[in-house]
């Protein structure tokens, strides 16, 4: 065996092991995928066929054509290796990630002329006495010599013309290859008997793969590409809900308020008018069930769902929210009843919305889905020092629910039985909306349900039992596990007697949108304010300059100046701190947050209803025991 026969048989087992441990471990499929793999297989049949050379060379001598065959195979090998090389590096100074079909049948075409011109030119072998000395040459070799300088010659002006497009990491085995392909193929030149090439061609597989072709950093930066992509697709999601809020809640802040506004001064008005007034003002709730739900979605999945821990008449609050939600029944016989345990404490602290959301949606659900019969609120507790551990139970006598489809029950926008389901109006959100909420305050919920004879869905969650009524604690804190906002600290108040007396405080209303100023003018009717209006906030700051206001409720999109711009321009002066309070159509992921953050007092998304707006505002003038201080 020659000298040179030591290179491949070293190379051989390096060969083995990268393509073992490339098609054991996972891998992404891409374009620069598929031509390594091409390029470390077709070096291992390479070193296979160096290795077969030698046999050649021993049988030359008795059979010609079959030597001659391994010859001429080995040298389309190189030919082939070599511009499968030069096709990587155009592929990475593009960028491209996917196999172009144009490109692979030029190659196609390409090696297959190769391999005619290769049959036919032709080749001889030189073989010593003592068989020391063996090598080829002829046509067929000045030929692969050609074609392999053709295709270097491609390479570095690939690498000049689009240097800019590769990265670092990708010129190391691109140099190595230029420096030491050239270096062997000027030393077989002269000793041809050195089998140095085939060696070389391995020796930059193998520093390909543990520099920009190992599978794993294949599969991270796949990863990463992934996760870019789906950010930006979830800010473009937040962006769109962004603006279909203002632009849906906007109108529909009119629709609801003025119906709430008619439905309360209907004496007088003939049947069909308050029913029709009734019908108005229910399917603008619909409305804005269904436009909450797709938002209180979005929130959940952007863990920017804030939960507010504060005291709260639990018992109240439930059983004037069953009163409310009573009225969904309309004209069906259904008998429902709310029962309250009487160990469930008067005082509870936890997040108020949350719960009668989570109530709500299962009283809602039941309400659709039963067309005769019961409906029951139960509510139970464990009590353990201060813990209370509710356990609320809604059952009904409706539709029931499918064994097969209890799994699907809280997946998002999936109604189950859609055929016999047609008619009930929904987004197949509000049970998903529910499990999370429940969830995210560390509760847990289960349903036991029968096909045809109705469902049980049992919530339990823990809360807090407030043992000092005079105390409200308020504690702010989102999904996810974040720590408490910096503004959002405990903070302990002590709740005032009775109702507020505001006659005589000045409240700055500002809206670009003359509907809005006519709803917000009807809520605020019963706190007896003097109310002044701005269109925009430019016209808003400068009437705070020439007037003091107690409070100033403020739109956020506006023309000219918008809401944040006014409050950063109002702030320029040391001695503003008149309550602002941002009322907008914004009601997506984090936005309370965000509002607060930029300096406004409080946060009312629309539509917003006399209640919310008096809560608001009850919040900022007695935290303020009378000690406002305005501009």
């Amino acid at each position: 065996m020659g000298t040179g026969m030591y290179f491949p048989i070293c190379a051989l087992p390096f060969s083995i092991i990268i393509i073992v441990l490339y098609f054991y471990k996972g891998h992404i499929k891409s374009k620069e995928t598929w031509i390594f793999e091409t390029l470390i297989v077709s070096n291992f049949i390479g070193l296979i066929l160096e290795l077969l050379c030698t046999y050649a060379s021993k049988i030359y001598s008795v059979n010609v054509i079959a030597s001659t065959f391994i010859y001429k195979a080995y040298l389309f090998y190189l030919i082939f290796w070599i511009s499968t090389f030069a096709y990587y590096v155009f592929s990475i100074t593009r960028n491209e990630f996917d196999p172009n079909p144009n490109r692979i049948k030029f190659f196609l075409i390409y090696y297959i002329l190769v391999t005619l011109f290769l049959l036919f030119l032709p080749i001889e072998a030189v073989i010593s006495k003592d068989f020391s000395t063996r090598y080829t040459k002829g046509l067929a070799v000045d030929f692969t010599y050609v074609m392999s300088s053709i295709a270097i010659f491609v390479i570095i002006i690939t690498l000049i013309v689009g240097h800019k497009k590769v990265k670092d990491k990708k010129y190391i085995p691109v140099i190595l290859f230029l420096i030491g392909g050239s270096l062997a193929a000027f030393i077989q030149m002269n000793h041809p008997q050195w089998l140095l090439m085939t060696y070389i061609e391995t020796l930059i597989c193998v520093i390909m793969y543990f520099t920009i072709e190992n599978p794993d950093m294949k599969m991270v930066k796949s990863l990463e590409y992934a996760k870019d992509r789906a950010e930006k697709a979830n800010r473009a999601k937040s962006d769109f809900l962004s603006s279909m809020s203002h632009e849906i809640r906007t109108p529909l802040n009119a629709i609801v308020g003025f119906s709430e506004d008619i439905c309360d001064n209907l004496d007088g008005a003939s049947v069909t008018v308050k029913e029709d007034a009734g019908y108005i003002q229910d399917a603008s709730k619909t409305l804005l069930e269904i436009v909450g739900n797709i938002l209180d979605i979005n929130k959940i999945e952007s863990n920017k769902m804030e939960v507010t821990d504060e005291v709260y008449d639990f018992k109240h609050e439930i059983e004037s929210l069953a009163k409310i939600d009573s009225v969904r029944i309309g004209d069906k016989p259904i008998d429902f009843k709310c029962n309250i345990s009487e160990d469930v404490p008067e005082k509870l602290i936890g997040d108020k919305g949350k719960v009668k959301e989570i109530v709500n949606n299962l009283l809602t659900n039941a309400f659709k889905y039963t067309d005769k019969g019961m409906v029951r609120l139960n509510v139970k507790c464990i009590n353990k020092d201060n813990n209370c551990t509710l356990i609320i139970t809604v059952e009904d006598t409706g539709r029931g629910i499918k064994a097969e489809n209890i799994n699907r029950l809280f997946t998002k926008f999936d109604r189950l039985d859609v055929e016999r389901n047609t008619t009930v109006e929904g987004t197949g959100l509000g049970l998903a909306i529910t499990k999370e909420l429940t969830e995210l305050m560390g509760g847990k919920i289960n349903v036991q349900s029968q096909y045809g004879k109705g469902s049980i869905f049992m919530v339990m969650l823990p809360q807090k039992i407030d043992r000092n009524e005079k105390m409200t604690t308020i504690v702010m804190h989102t999904a996810g596990g974040d720590m408490p906002h910096e503004d959002a600290k405990t903070e302990t108040k002590t709740e005032s007697n009775s109702g507020l007396n505001l006659n005589g405080k000045n409240l700055l209303l500002v809206d670009d949108n003359k509907l809005n100023l006519r709803v917000a003018e009807r809520a605020l009717e019963s706190f007896h304010f003097n109310i002044d209006e701005a269109m925009n906030g430019k016209e808003a700051v400068n009437k705070v300059y020439s007037k003091k206001y107690d409070l100033i409720l403020m739109d956020i999109m506006m023309p000219e100046m918008s809401g944040e711009s006014a409050l950063k321009e109002l702030k320029k002066n040391p001695s503003f701190n008149t309550p602002v309070i941002a009322l907008t159509a914004d009601a997506v992921a984090g936005a309370n947050k965000k509002y607060i953050d930029e300096g406004f007092t409080d946060y009312i998304a629309k539509p917003f209803n006399k209640e919310q707006i008096k809560e608001k505002i009850d919040k900022i003038f007695k935290n303020s025991s009378n000690n406002i201080e305005t501009l």
